[in-house]
């Protein structure tokens, strides 16, 4: 049998210990296919093990079926020892173990020593690699490992915690860092991620950064990632993680992790922060308050740049933008781009503007791209075109109730209908006269409409004045009027 063995790199020849492990593969294999029906062509399987706890898979793909089988208890020793095999060589023992064998006598054999962080729903509880560290004692323990198993919940920050931690600031006089030239003001940063979330959702990219209700949040190709929530009062939070970060790493090896929330309000919380702090993984959080950044013991802005989307500048912005839209970064590309960031400072970005930067995008996905921007409260499209009268007539109905003693309302045809400025007036006169009877039904342009009562000519014209404004706030809110009188 012939073992091809993947994993870390050991310096040197093949020496004993790793002849031995490659010997008791083959055991393994011969030992389950002894004992399973003949005729199987390749055997799969996975191994996790860390301390007591142990997840194996073990699978069996036959010309025409597939059979999964458990290892017997010779078995599960022979694994446990094969990897107490590997504890002696260069590289030490594995976590998870991958093998794929062959009917006819080759194997490939993969070691996984924890480089990359392990499924969440492969991840055995802490106290089961606190064990099997305790018996196999590593150099070189990966952050992430050492932030799951190490972190205690140091970097959770509940609110009731949150709130115990203001008043000991106060009484000790611990205050945060005023942050002054590092990262863009909050408004400008929520637009220009609004702005590239959307550019990359109608490119159909499925990277890039996203904005949902009350948040955004970025993962980078460099495993950082950041969210920014916005709160009521003018106020935000930007928090995040850098893939191993040496400050992090000097803390988990002093036991002293960076006071990320030295001095943060009581708003600066485990509902409003990263994922990250979960997993003892944050390195950076920011907060924004009076018109201004805030940090404690986090790092400046230059050490979270992996971690956060190119907001910095319109410029960046537009240059990621420009090159998402076109390789080549053609002038015209450069300044459509340029025109959508400063359109989505202005709250006024329209579905145009997105498909003459990106031509061949789909209209699904550009639907999808317009919606990023009414989430973050960016994007007020265009007004649309005038609704219709035969369509406002028939909406009409679903806005009026009907009459006392009916299952339904007046007939389309019974209204008579007026144009407004931004959609219709509907109501049904009174026989031989253009006075109203019972409701009158406003329906806009959208589409969305009210009933109020029949009145005056003063209330129609108080009416008429408020349900244009509501109109206009939704597509132009810098050029909605005060409310009048």
């Amino acid at each position: 049998m012939t073992v091809r063995r993947h994993g870390r790199e050991i310096e040197g020849t093949v020496n004993d210990a790793e002849s031995t492990a490659e010997a008791m593969i083959f055991d393994l294999v011969d030992s389950i296919a002894r004992r399973s029906p003949p005729g199987w062509l390749e055997m799969s399987a996975e191994f996790a093990l860390a301390g007591s706890a142990q997840s194996i898979d073990i699978t069996l793909h036959y010309p025409d079926t597939t059979l999964r089988v458990q290892p017997s208890p010779a078995e599960l020793e022979l694994i446990r020892k094969q990897r107490g095999v590997t504890a002696t060589t260069g590289a030490g023992p594995w976590w998870r173990m991958s093998l794929v064998a062959t009917a006819e006598g080759e194997a490939d054999v993969t070691y996984d020593y924890g480089e990359s962080p392990f499924p969440e729903d492969r991840l055995f509880p802490p106290e089961a690699y606190r064990a099997d560290l305790a018996e196999y004692p590593r150099r070189d323990l990966p952050l992430w490992m050492n932030a799951y198993v190490n972190h205690g919940d140091r970097q959770s920050r509940s609110p009731r915690r949150a709130a115990r931690e203001v008043r000991e600031n106060r009484a000790r006089s611990r205050w945060p860092q005023l942050t002054v030239n590092e990262f863009p003001a909050f408004p400008e940063m929520w637009a220009r991620w609004a702005v590239m979330s959307a550019a990359f959702v109608a490119a159909g990219s499925e990277w890039g950064p996203r904005v949902a209700p009350g948040f955004a949040w970025f993962e980078g190709a460099a495993r950082g990632g950041s969210t920014l929530y916005r709160l009521p009062g003018d106020r935000a939070v930007l928090s995040g993680g850098v893939w191993n970060a040496p400050s992090l790493a000097a803390g988990y090896a002093t036991g002293r992790l960076p006071g990320l929330f030295r001095g943060a309000p009581e708003w600066v919380a485990d509902p409003v922060l990263n994922p990250r702090g979960r997993r003892g993984l944050m390195t950076f959080c920011y907060w924004w308050e009076g018109g201004c950044w805030y940090r404690g013991d986090s790092p400046a802005a230059s050490a979270c740049a992996n971690a956060v989307p190119g907001v910095w500048t319109d410029r960046t912005v537009a240059d990621v933008i420009g090159r998402l839209a076109d390789a080549d970064g053609s002038e015209d590309i450069g300044q459509a781009a340029e025109e959508l960031v400063s359109s989505g400072h202005q709250g006024t970005v329209t579905r145009e503007a997105l498909v003459r930067l990106l031509g061949d995008a789909d209209a699904q996905d550009v639907d999808d791209a317009l919606f990023q921007l009414s989430v973050a409260g960016v994007q007020y499209s265009l007004p649309p075109d005038e609704l219709p009268e035969g369509t406002a007539l028939s909406l009409a109905r679903k806005h009026v109730e009907p009459p006392a003693g009916s299952a339904k309302g007046p007939s389309a045809d019974a209204f008579e209908a007026e144009r407004l400025g931004t959609g219709w007036r509907l109501y049904v006169p009174a026989p031989g006269s253009t006075t109203p009877v019972g409701q009158v039904a406003y329906v806009d342009d959208d589409g969305d409409g009210l009933a109020v009562p029949s009145s005056g000519a003063g209330s129609a014209t108080q009416v008429i004045a408020a349900f244009e404004r509501r109109f206009r706030s939704r597509h132009s809110p810098g050029d909605v009027p005060p409310p009048g009188p």
